[in-house]
């Protein structure tokens, strides 16, 4: 196992509904990387839709947080794309209701924003998204055959952030907002 090139703890966050097809792209992504050799200081958690649970987490204190989610950019279903979040975009965000079943990663990084500001820990230095264009986000279990192909995609661009801090050249960092 080899030592993660980040400044301290990684968490790795799988983020979707099971039971809304192509929305649990986040979560069987983190469930495939659960069997791969990740360097020292990284921890996956499969989040699912408790966003909540995840602003919490992330009071203990990560240099950098990754988000695996389905997310809708326009591009072909299965695309697989990193967005670097800018801390600044939800520094003077309005305040999010809480819905403990429908918070997006925005709604989840203004929860912490205002924790923090609460508490005095400090949010992730950098925090990234590794998002899948979805086909099908409507009530079933299971990926479409588009998003399951790219979940082994997505492993090896966590594992290319998790070693180097930077992804391949095929994904460069997407300037935007997180969305979903």
């Amino acid at each position: 196992m080899s030592v993660c090139p980040h400044e301290g703890p990684v968490l790795v966050a799988g983020i979707g509904n099971i039971f809304l097809g192509d929305d649990g792209f986040g979560v069987e992504a983190v469930r495939a990387l659960k069997e791969r050799d990740l360097p020292e200081g990284v921890e996956l958690l499969d989040i699912g839709v408790r966003g909540v649970h995840l602003a919490y987490q992330l009071l203990d204190g990560y240099d950098t947080l990754i988000l695996v989610d389905a997310t809708r950019r326009g591009g072909e279903p299965g695309t697989v794309y990193v967005i670097e979040h800018d801390v600044a975009e939800t520094d003077g965000a309005q305040p999010v209701p809480l819905d403990g079943h429908r918070m997006t990663p925005d709604a989840v990084l203004g929860l912490l924003g205002a924790l923090c500001a609460g508490t005095g820990a400090r949010p992730p230095r950098r925090t990234l998204v590794v998002g899948c264009e979805p086909a099908v986000v409507e009530e079933r279990i299971g990926l479409s055959p588009s998003v399951s192909a790219a979940v082994p995609e997505a492993v090896r661009v966590i594992e290319e952030l998790l070693r180097s801090g930077e992804p391949g050249p095929r994904h460069a960092p997407a300037p935007g907002a997180l969305e979903r």
